[in-house]
């Protein structure tokens, strides 16, 4: 960030969301993040501190919305959203921390629960669609891992990490970039009867009597 880096949203997933400071460090900067939460985290509504997962099951039926987040292995990944606005010390008009909600259209046990702060009026559709794209994050780790070996390394010293990271990632970059140039390609299309025609000098039919 010191060096101009200004990702439009930060997503992490519980590990990282619990860790408040990394929360408050991204907000001072006034960069807005949906990080994944466990059901124990508590936040502050209006006047009375609550825990994440109480929150979700005072949700009445109307605050969920069915929304696809992505594209899966069979489909668009669907589930049912919903947001809580939650207490934070910044500007209203300007910013705003909610309560995020995840659940499966199957199993309305199945629930996760992420943090978020972003500029007041963001849409419920934006939220879902951030919080769906740690998915897309976690597989390109995995594809660094088997591809150009990203957790092929000895921890011995930062700079050993750093430097092993840094090449690893490159790699990655130019093996996808290389094959979505590829697959861009547009297909040559096939020779019309028109061009077959023209090629062989042959003219327009003649019709006899004509």
């Amino acid at each position: 960030m010191e060096a101009g880096a200004r990702p439009a949203w930060v997503v992490a997933d519980a590990v990282y969301g619990a860790d408040s400071k990394l929360r408050f460090f991204l907000e001072a900067r006034q960069q807005p993040y949906v990080v994944a939460v466990s059901s124990q985290q508590s936040v502050w509504v209006a006047f009375g501190e609550q825990r994440v997962k109480t929150l979700a099951a005072q949700l009445p039926a109307e605050a969920w919305q069915r929304l696809p987040v992505g594209a899966g292995t069979k489909g668009p990944r669907r589930f049912e959203w919903a947001r809580v606005p939650i207490n934070h010390p910044h500007d209203p008009q300007r910013w705003q921390r909610w309560l995020l909600l995840r659940r499966s259209c199957h199993d309305p046990e199945d629930l996760a629960f992420y943090l978020a702060f972003g500029p007041a009026g963001t849409s419920l559709e934006v939220l879902a669609r951030v919080a769906g794209r740690r998915w897309a994050v976690e597989e390109a780790f995995a594809q660094a891992k088997g591809e150009v070996g990203l957790d092929e390394y000895e921890v011995r010293s930062w700079v050993g990490w750093h430097r092993h990271m840094t090449l690893a990632m490159a790699a990655l970059a130019l093996l996808v970039l290389t094959r979505a140039r590829l697959f861009a390609r547009p297909a040559r299309p096939g020779p019309t009867m028109a061009a077959f025609k023209k090629k062989r000098g042959l003219g327009p039919a003649v019709v006899a009597g004509s």
